[in-house]
């Protein structure tokens, strides 16, 4: 039995600019909708892009979907950019020792992406697409969430806001939709 386990992003992900900063939360929702076109054009996995931001609005670490490539239902855009964050700053809380810290995702966390924003110590959530979107304009299961789902976070101090770039962010799965045809 291997005793590690690597998820690798693909060969086009950017280093990221650790000086770089996005001023506002459509920049965020641009950075991460630009990621997952990218990972759709590019053949290297699902229609999905996430970042963690610093509350100076610096990437902390970012993330595609994976899934297929990786051969792995784990390997989600929002879960790769919570592990990176968690990884470079040395903590598996990443608002444990302070500071302020948002995840920007190009679409409505599913329910597995939901259930790691509650513990991962961010404060604050960005989203692109809505889970009936990416339900419409594809064949991806969302799975269940709470009924209120985000008083449920916002109960845990994770402010939510949605529908950034929404029509951007949708076009994603357009696009996704073209060029893979109607089974995934």
């Amino acid at each position: 039995m291997k005793t590690h386990v690597v998820i690798a992003l693909p060969d086009w992900f950017p280093e990221l600019d650790p000086t770089q900063q996005c001023a506002d939360d459509e920049a965020k929702l641009r950075f991460v909708i630009g990621l997952a076109m990218r990972n759709v054009e590019e053949r290297t996995g699902g229609p999905f892009g996430a970042a963690i931001f610093d509350g100076d609005g610096r990437v902390i670490a970012a993330g595609v979907n994976r899934v297929l490539p990786e051969t792995c239902s784990a390997a989600h855009a929002e879960l790769l950019a919570m592990i990176g964050a968690q990884r470079r700053l040395g903590r598996n809380r990443l608002n444990g020792n302070g500071g302020r810290f948002v995840l920007a995702t190009s679409a409505q966390p599913c329910c597995q992406c939901y259930g790691a924003c509650v513990w991962s110590g961010i404060d604050e959530l960005l989203i692109g697409a809505r889970a009936e979107d990416v339900m419409a304009l594809s064949e991806f299961d969302e799975g269940p969430l709470p009924a209120d789902w985000i008083g449920e976070l916002e109960r845990r101090g994770i402010a939510v806001r949605r529908d950034i770039l929404r029509d951007e962010a949708c076009e994603v799965f357009r696009r996704y939709a073209s060029l893979c045809g109607p089974s995934y």
